[in-house]
Order: C-alpha cells, then structure tokens, then sequence
C-alpha cells in the first residue's frame, strides 16, 4: 500500500528537521535543550512564585502566570520532539501524532494572542482607573478573561485542524519543516487548499486584529493619561509597567503576522523555518525574562524565595 495515495491512507510524515548536516547534530541539541531548559525554569518559575508570593496575587499577575502557562505548553508541543530528533536521527511522524501537535501548539498560541490583549485591558484599567480598579478587575473577571482565552485559543485551532487534516495528501508525505505548522502541510496537499488557505487567513487575521486592536485603545488611552500626569515619577512608574508587555507584544505579533497572514505561494520554507525556531522556541523562553527584568516586585519575590531555600537548606545541613 503507497502511504501517499490519498487522505485516508497517510499513516505517517517525515519531517525535514533545520538541517541535514551530521556536525551540526549536537551542537544544536546542546543548544535547544539549554533554550528549553531556560523556558522550563523560567515559565514554571514564574507560575510558582506567583502561587507562593501573596504580594503578587493580583490581576496582573494572574494574568502574567496563565501567559506563562501557555508559553510552556506551545514550547513543550515542539521542542522535546525536536531535541529527541537530533539524538535520534528519527524524522518519523504519525498522522495523528503530527494532527495532535498541531492542535496544541496552535491552540497555545491563539490563546496567548487572547492573553496579550486581555493584559493590555488590565494595564488600562490600572492606570486610567486607578480608583476603581479593585472593584472592575476582581478575581471572578480575572478568571473568566483567562478561561474564555483557553476557550477560545482551542475552539480556533480545532477549525483549523479539522480543515487541514481532512485534505488529501497524494504529492508527499515530506514536510519541509522541524515540526507541523499549517503552511508546510499545505503546501503537500493534492486537494484544493483555496478554502482552506482562505478560512486560515481569515481567522487567524481576524483573532490577530481584534486582539491588536484592544491593545492599539488601551494604550492610546494609556499614553493620553500618562501624558496628563503632573508627576515625572508617576509617568515613569506607568510607563514601566507597560514596557515588559509592549515588548512581548511587538516580538510575538511580528513573527504571527510574517508566518501566517500570507497566502501559501509567499512562503519561503527556509525562511518560514528561521522564523518559526523564534516564535515557537525562542519567544516562550523571553517571555520570562522580558516581565522579570524590568519589574521589582517579581525580583523581590524572587530573592524572597531564594532566601527562604537557603535558609531551609542551611537547617537541613
């Protein structure tokens, strides 16, 4: 049976992987498993000091560990796969197994496209009401905000894995890519892809607008106000709680926008793949970083917490 005739009888695809070249084997195996590593300590890190830290049981923060949440989860649906291929040498993927990696790691994605904007709400609610904030952001809005972006992060990519992977796919079964992403597979299918290709870039334009746009008005909003305020230290303390979320918005739209508001026949897989490494790899592991650099409260928590483990090992020993 050729595993390439039609739909139903693709069993399994081969992933191309970054490169063919032996010697470059490890050295990008040490150099991916030191980006997850990174990813790991710093997203779960972060979820687990804002669990332990009281002072940091506020929206922003709730906000800022369901973020770190889904930057694991996308990390963690591609990067342990394509360390264990460089080990291994293996490029073999099932069908349902490649179905299954798409899913999840689209379904972080869009999800974390919701919580961008979902903080950029919260920001203005913290700077353009102050005085009401503790009574407009509570804990129960909070945590409808972040289930309705789950929500909504997974019901988008089930669209999009059910029209993808009902295609026929008679040309190949090679993706020329280091894991499955929607443009690769496409590109390898035998079918009409037009509907398909047209409903991807409708949806996903209209998730990536409607969040740039909640962004693009809280922050309006939350210039016009800074731009009021009478106080230089009150201007800067607001422009630093910003900083950190601008940043992770600018690198993560710009890479979502190059990727995938573009028809098929503009993709360039090899340039397709260099950008994919930093918005699938890369990115999750910043995330951390970009909100822990700027911020004193999580340094502080982090000290706190550093304190407290030498302090239950010096008892210990």
């Amino acid at each position: 049976m050729n595993p390439m005739e039609n739909s139903t009888e693709v069993v399994e695809f081969i992933l191309v992987g970054l490169t063919n070249n032996p010697n470059l084997q490890i050295p990008l195996f040490v150099t991916f498993f030191l980006i997850y590593s990174i990813t790991l300590v710093g997203n779960l890190g972060m979820i687990l000091l804002i669990l332990l830290d009281s002072r940091l049981h506020t929206p922003m923060y709730f906000f800022l560990s369901s973020l770190s949440l889904a930057d694991f989860g996308y990390s963690s649906a591609v990067t342990p796969k394509v360390m264990a291929r460089f080990l291994t040498g293996d490029k073999i993927i099932s069908y349902n197994a490649c179905a299954t990696q798409f899913f999840f790691f689209g379904g972080f994605v869009v999800t974390e496209n919701f919580l961008l904007a979902t903080m950029a709400y919260d920001r203005y609610a913290a700077v353009c009401k102050p005085l009401h904030y503790t009574t407009t952001v509570t804990t129960n809005v909070c945590a409808r905000l972040a289930f309705a972006s789950y929500l909504c992060g997974f019901l988008n990519t089930s669209i999009h894995t059910g029209n993808i992977f009902r295609l026929s796919f008679c040309r190949s079964n090679v993706i020329h890519h280091f894991f499955c992403d929607a443009p690769p597979i496409l590109a390898l299918s035998c079918s009409d892809t037009h509907i398909t290709e047209m409903i991807l870039i409708f949806v996903v334009g209209s998730n990536v607008l409607f969040s740039i746009l909640i962004i693009f008005i809280s922050y309006l909003l939350i210039f016009t106000t800074i731009l009021r305020m009478r106080s230089s230290e009150g201007r800067q303390k607001a422009f630093s709680t910003c900083a950190s979320h601008l940043t992770a918005v600018s690198i993560f739209y710009g890479t979502t926008i190059f990727m995938y508001l573009q028809p098929s026949s503009s993709h360039s897989m090899d340039t397709d793949k260099v950008a994919s490494v930093f918005y699938a790899i890369v990115i999750p592991m910043l995330n951390p970083v970009i909100y822990s650099l700027r911020n004193k409260e999580v340094k502080n928590a982090f000290q706190k917490a550093l304190g407290k483990a030498k302090s239950s090992l010096g008892f210990m020993f």
